[in-house]
């Protein structure tokens, strides 16, 4: 999954012969999850059909104020067009929509919509070595720069007229890398590294049977989505769950036992800025296990069980620059065994949630928490679907983080 995904984009179309790569473009956007609407400028159409970037974008495509074809001409309303709108990319951007852009003109459909938009607008030059290169462009396009649209640089190339020079559009791919670099680069956690564990951990007892837990490691993953979407480089060690999860920022590590969960999270965790242990880890495991299925002979059956290691006390004895987060999933006298572990683990927060709290607990899509940091402050939170609460947690550690 890409940081494009879920985005509004809004792809005005202008009339270069760059418009021919358009197609290319609406499909990379579409892949990166990306929900797509073209406006394409009337001269435009002769470059590229509505058809083709309609059938592409899965969207109506749009050029006119209003839809002649109607009946009740329906009005295209461009101030909608410009809220909707999560990201606005003029590409091709030919000489004359920019000069109209940096003038304020505003005489079809998607010049309204640039005027009117709220959200961040790229645009990306197509035209010939010459034009490119004349002062009145390079005027333009600083000018647009000053308003604080952001230019994607025109490429060096072979270019329509036989010309080979610098004023070819961004091939689509290029255009795709570039606005997720800058989306990546004003997100909260760019360059930072979040180490996530999540769901249960199986203890062998022989080779068939084993001692687990309930956890779906819902939370985890949830988790692992929230910090990536901040630009996060994620390292997600889960054990054995029914979740996926298909974002570049994430790397997903599968183990099954205790003991393979903390080879790995210490594996990682020297290069780690964020750790929130969010799986439900087995205290336990049996002292040994059968090579063969153990056999159905006596009415009852005992196992010896030791102690696993514990993971989080683990990393905490050995924490430096590590923002630590741990989980505690209580019965009884949550608040008090909350903060004693808060405290005995050397941790910087503690999600608190109670097995007691309807809608909370192992697999539910819900979870009510309570957060505690190493000051004892209390920050309660109602029931709130899981994707809800990952947010919620990682806006109490961004409060915190190198406060």
């Amino acid at each position: 999954m890409s940081v494009l995904s879920g985005k509004n984009v809004l792809l005005g179309v202008t009339a270069g012969i760059a418009a021919y790569k358009t197609a290319h473009l609406v499909r990379f956007f579409i892949k990166a999850g990306a929900n797509v609407q073209v406006i394409m400028t009337p001269a435009s159409k002769d470059f590229v059909t509505p058809l083709t970037l309609s059938t592409l974008s899965k969207n109506p495509v749009h050029s006119t104020f209003y839809n002649k074809e109607e009946e009740n001409e329906l009005w295209n309303n461009h101030v909608e067009f410009g809220l909707w709108a999560d990201l606005l990319i003029i590409a091709p951007a030919t000489a004359n929509t920019l000069s109209k852009m940096a003038n304020g003109t505003s005489d079809n459909l998607l010049l309204a919509t640039y005027l009117s938009a709220k959200s961040k607008v790229y645009f990306a030059p197509a035209m010939d070595l010459d034009m490119y290169q004349h002062p009145t462009t390079k005027k333009t396009l600083n000018k647009l720069q000053t308003f604080g649209n952001i230019m994607i640089p025109a490429e060096e190339g072979e270019l329509a007229s036989g010309l080979i020079g610098e004023g070819r559009m961004a091939e689509p791919e290029h255009i795709i890398a570039f606005i997720e670099r800058d989306i990546l680069s004003n997100l909260p956690l760019n360059s930072k590294k979040v180490l996530i564990t999540a769901g249960p951990t199986y203890e062998s007892i022989d080779p068939v049977r084993f001692i687990g837990n309930h956890s779906s490691g819902k939370m985890g993953f949830e988790l692992a989505k929230c910090a990536a979407n901040l630009g996060a480089e994620v390292f997600l060690i889960t054990g054995p769950s029914n979740e996926n999860i298909n974002h570049s920022l994430i790397k997903r590590i599968d183990v099954v036992s205790a003991q393979e969960m903390y080879e790995a999270v210490h594996e990682f965790y020297n290069e780690i800025d964020i750790a929130i242990l969010a799986a439900a880890v087995a205290d336990y495991k049996p002292a040994t296990v059968s090579d063969k299925k153990i056999k159905k002979k006596e009415a009852s059956l005992n196992i010896d069980l030791i102690k696993t290691k514990d993971i989080l006390a683990s990393i905490g004895k050995i924490k430096e620059h590590q923002f630590l987060v741990g989980f505690a999933l209580e019965t009884n006298n949550e608040m008090e065994n909350a903060k004693a572990k808060l405290n005995r683990k050397n941790l910087d927060l503690i999600v608190l949630n109670s097995l007691q709290d309807k809608g909370a607990g192992f697999k539910k899509a819900t979870n009510k928490v309570t957060i505690i940091d190493k000051s004892e402050n209390i920050t309660e939170y109602p029931l709130k679907p899981k994707n809800e609460v990952a947010s919620d947690i990682f806006n109490e550690i961004l409060k915190r983080k190198d406060a």
